[in-house]
């Protein structure tokens, strides 16, 4: 795709005027939305997203379309399972639930710009060495083999060095002050709302290592990353008070994602292999690609409602009574 910079420029501004509006709502009214209102938000990015694909559909044909949606669809799941990590925050740091929506969208914003960072230097990577493909798909087939190991085990926040170097060098108060990030008392201290941007800062940075390659791994596009990967952040503030609860209920979303990382992971390698001149790899086509990625994220999705439902049926059912 030779796009001329104006599409850049056009698209970057118009991502940039939805998160411009996204935060005069906040700074106007700081609250918890309603269900109503997360429910038309979400349903408006959700329609941006596919209206954009459909877009592209017609002016650039079916490959480039399929690209996108599968970009989208795969990058909207991360994002999804990357909203626990920061309930498990917000919970660890007890954030007033007035403030979580400026936590939400200064971590929304703070990963746009992390992975357009990670996109412009991808794409410059991918175009000038072909061996980072199997490095992007070992990665990933890593990543995925990680996600089932670790599956079993309890959730929690285990803070990384930057946070705990922030909390060892800088004095930090106990209560938060507002939504204010440093207070004078006596001295310049910082507030317990300044950790956790630090938190989900770090937090993001993580998950650009993860989402970056899968991407590249469906499209080498520069244009079609960076746009999948902003539909796929756009609206996230509003979808964790819509699914907040719902989170806990998504409990196969884990296996779900590690098969789509291990399949994109091993498209790579096999594509590589391809370049490379080895006859017997395949090109797996992205019509096949968005068909194992929608149909493996629905599967794990009923699955996991299927099992939540009967485990809070019997949790309803008595226990018998003792003969």
């Amino acid at each position: 795709m030779n796009l001329p910079v104006w599409v850049w420029l056009a698209t970057i501004g118009g991502f940039g005027l939805i998160l411009a509006f996204d935060f005069w709502m906040v700074a106007r009214n700081p609250r918890e939305p309603s269900f109503k209102e997360c429910v038309g938000w979400v349903s408006f990015y959700v329609g941006l997203a596919v209206a954009f694909g459909i877009g592209l559909l017609v002016a650039s044909g079916p490959s480039h379309g399929g690209e996108f949606f599968a970009g989208w669809i795969t990058e909207y799941s991360l994002s999804v399972d990357n909203l626990f990590v920061f309930l498990l925050i917000m919970s660890r740091f007890r954030v007033p639930r007035e403030y979580r929506q400026k936590v939400l969208l200064i971590g929304i914003v703070l990963a746009l710009v992390m992975r357009g960072a990670f996109i412009a230097a991808g794409a410059e990577a991918v175009a000038r060495f072909d061996w980072l493909f199997y490095v992007f798909g070992a990665f990933l087939v890593y990543t995925a083999w990680k996600l089932i190991g670790h599956e079993d085990e309890e959730a929690e926040f285990s803070e990384n060095i930057a946070l705990r170097t922030v909390r060892r060098v800088l004095p930090t108060t106990d209560t938060y002050h507002g939504a204010r990030l440093t207070v004078h008392l006596g001295r310049r201290m910082v507030t317990p709302m300044l950790i956790v941007m630090v938190a989900i800062g770090t937090t993001d940075l993580l998950f650009a290592l993860d989402s970056i390659p899968a991407i590249f791994g469906l499209t080498k596009e520069p244009y079609l990353v960076f746009t999948a990967n902003a539909f796929a952040l756009m609206g996230l503030r509003q979808l964790f008070f819509l699914i907040g609860g719902l989170l806990d209920r998504l409990v196969y979303l884990s296996k779900g994602l590690s098969v789509v990382l291990a399949f994109i992971g091993v498209k790579l390698i096999l594509e590589a292999l391809h370049h490379d001149g080895v006859s017997w790899a395949p090109e797996i086509p992205i019509l096949v690609s968005l068909g194992v990625i929608v149909g493996t994220l629905a599967v794990t999705t009923v699955l996991s409602l299927m099992k939540s439902a009967r485990e809070a049926k019997k949790a309803k059912e008595p226990e018998p009574a003792d003969r």
